[in-house]
């Protein structure tokens, strides 16, 4: 189409160049576009709010990866500490004073078991020996039910294995006899 058949067609229809145009108004109404703009503003705040729970979730799960990174190794090493400590008990008091040899043994395997208590110490894992305390299912195993005569029931009687815990988290639960009702 050429210039002049453009201005022909323009001034056949009623338009020159001072005419406004002025758009179609829209089917839509103010209140449908008030609706669609509530709409997406609460899908912006949910989104908004849905990012914030997972940032919240992500740094409390990195905290806890790198709290309790170590509990599998500590877990591991508590048969180690069992060994030490029955290795410790298995020679009587009195024949570590006749025997030079033994209280030497023993002194050395007694300052190996204070090392591991300082490094679990500085993992926060601290051991469980309820002796005397309340039975709680939580952190005590009970093996088996004994009478006893000072304690009242349903209190923990002897620790046969100490328990661990690191923080709040339960490594091994302390194995323990309990006293019962006559």
């Amino acid at each position: 189409m050429n210039k002049e058949s453009f201005e022909k067609t323009e001034k056949e229809n009623g338009l020159s160049e001072d005419t406004v145009v002025e758009p179609e108004k829209s089917a839509v109404s103010s209140d449908q576009e008030s609706e669609d703009m509530a709409q997406l503003k609460d899908q912006l705040l949910r989104t908004m709010a849905e990012l914030e729970n997972v940032r919240k979730r992500t740094a409390r799960e990195t905290e806890e990866a790198h709290k309790y990174a170590i509990a599998g190794f500590c877990k591991g090493l508590l048969s180690v500490v069992d060994t030490l400590d029955r290795a410790l008990e298995s020679v009587p008091e009195d024949q570590r004073s006749e025997n030079a040899f033994l209280k030497t043994m023993c002194e050395g395997v007694d300052l190996t078991r204070k090392e591991f208590s300082k490094v679990f110490s500085q993992f926060n894992v601290e051991k469980i020996n309820p002796k005397n305390e309340p039975f709680d299912h939580n952190v005590h195993q009970a093996v088996s039910e004994v009478s006893h005569d000072t304690l009242s029931p349903g209190m923990v009687v002897d620790v046969l294995q100490a328990g661990y815990k690191i923080g709040d988290r339960l490594l091994r639960p302390a194995m323990v006899t309990v006293a019962k009702k006559d």
